[in-house]
């Protein structure tokens, strides 16, 4: 797929992918072999009819293209930019035993950019109205995808968010490079052209508890997220400059700080910046970092290349954008200067040791390693645990002790009666389409039990 430039796209917030030309998909989904068991449905948490999709794209028929993507898949915008295909569907495909699997991603960008470029949308049928009321608690993916399958089934959706805009970590947490705010205004508009309300600057647990919400409403889900970020505990942290990811891109995306003073949110434009983590956060992070203006931006992560847990796309990208990966290092005290300004990081060299229990080798600290980087900012992205307002203002969710509501895995549903949940509310933090399939799920069970509740 066409990309801007490195030299270009490090210091701008354009989106760094092109998307396929018409000729360009059509050519890539001839590719695919139609395969009579198709391995790669197996791979996707939605269960889109991959082959049927693509065959119509092979065919020129991009309409009926969309059509059959959106049989399961409310958010093919979103998937087909930020989803791990690679890992899922992609990583299934015949043709990738000997070469370049079917790029199943971008052609699931091009269909859904195609049908955006149409003057009029084609409008699913929704089932006749049966008066039940569901309330979805959360925009994100996993939020979007029950109101998106409830609204078709014929119940009245209202969805509540806590933040002033819908989109849940697609519009705080994911950079306008990589996944434009347009492309998330867009299918949540979808959503509401389909019947589901919309209620932002609300949150259920605070503004309304969530027994409450159960007098108003038939069924309710939570996909409430993880927002609560993790600190490394070390000294330091409390200085100026030190920021957790969930901080620093929702300055920028949300706020859209890159703006500013367009806008009414500034962010510092810090000269040299170390990121802590090796996830797909940390290179957001890294590559905000560098097109707000910084002369050096570094990815410090305690493992080694081998086992970054990032998409490979990710780390290339950041990688020919100038960001500087430090390896086998580990943040170990954080250092100010007199006026309380994150000033270096005094770090430690790891050695891999035995695999643990993520099956990765562990990090062994070297004694006598130590060394110090200058910095004037430190980002924090080393994970996130589940948002802890609802359950800890409902005492009948049962919660594990790491803070994620407990559910049934069969059908999502909760300890409380008419209440499910999923997304990373239930797994912590994971990914877009793990959420949406997680949402799926529960849809099913709440369309049981709301059609044998009449």
């Amino acid at each position: 797929m066409p990309k801007q430039p490195p030299y270009i796209r490090r210091r701008n917030f354009n989106e760094v992918a092109l998307g396929y030309t018409e000729e360009m998909a059509v050519e890539e989904a001839s590719r695919c072999l139609d395969c009579k068991k198709p391995l790669c449905v197996d791979g996707c948490p939605v269960e889109i009819n991959i082959p049927g999709f693509i065959r119509e794209i092979a065919r020129n028929n991009f309409a009926e293209a969309i059509k059959v993507l959106k049989e399961k898949n409310c958010l093919p915008a979103v998937c087909g930019r930020v989803c791990p295909q690679e890992e899922q569907c992609e990583i299934r495909c015949i043709l990738g035993k000997k070469g370049e699997p079917v790029a199943v991603g971008r052609l699931e960008r091009f269909a859904a950019e195609w049908q955006a470029l149409q003057s009029e949308m084609v409008m699913p049928v929704i089932k006749e109205k049966t008066g039940k009321k569901v309330a979805v608690i959360g925009s994100g993916p996993a939020g979007i995808t029950v109101a998106g399958d409830l609204i078709l089934a014929g119940h009245d959706v209202t969805m509540f968010e806590a933040l002033h805009e819908p989109g849940g970590v697609l519009t705080y947490g994911i950079p306008e490079f990589r996944l434009p705010g347009k492309v998330v205004n867009r299918e949540i508009n979808y959503l509401c052209k389909l019947g589901v309300k919309l209620v932002c600057n609300y949150v259920v647990g605070k503004t309304k508890s969530l027994k409450k919400m159960l007098d108003e409403y038939d069924a309710v889900f939570l996909g409430t997220g993880a927002g609560l970020p993790w600190f490394m505990e070390i000294p330091g942290e409390n200085l100026n400059g030190v920021y957790s990811a969930n901080e620093y891109l929702t300055r920028v995306n949300l706020m859209r700080g890159f703006m500013y003073p367009k806008t009414y949110t500034p962010v510092i434009r810090h000269k040299r910046v170390a990121v802590v983590g090796g996830g797909n956060v940390a290179m957001d992070c890294a590559r905000t970092a560098m097109r707000l203006g910084a002369e050096e931006v570094y990815i410090v992560y305690r493992r080694s290349q081998t086992e970054l847990p990032a998409r490979l796309e990710e780390f290339e990208n950041a990688e020919e954008e100038g960001v500087i990966f430090h390896f086998l290092t580990l943040p170990e005290k954080l250092i100010g200067d007199e006026n309380g300004w994150l000033q270096e990081i005094e770090c430690s060299k790891m050695e891999l040791g035995e695999p643990d229990q993520s099956g990765r080798r562990r990090p062994i600290r070297i004694d006598g390693s130590e060394f110090r980087m200058k910095m004037d900012a430190c980002i924090v992205a080393i994970g996130n645990s589940p948002n802890p307002i609802i359950p800890s203002t409902t005492k009948e969710l049962e919660v594990s002790k790491k803070g994620t509501i407990v559910v049934d895995e069969s059908t999502n549903k909760t300890s409380m009666d008419r209440v499910w949940a999923g997304g990373d509310i239930v797994t912590g933090a994971a990914t877009v389409i793990l959420a949406m399939g997680a949402g799926r799920k529960a849809a099913r069970a709440m369309q049981e039990y709301l059609m044998k509740s009449q």
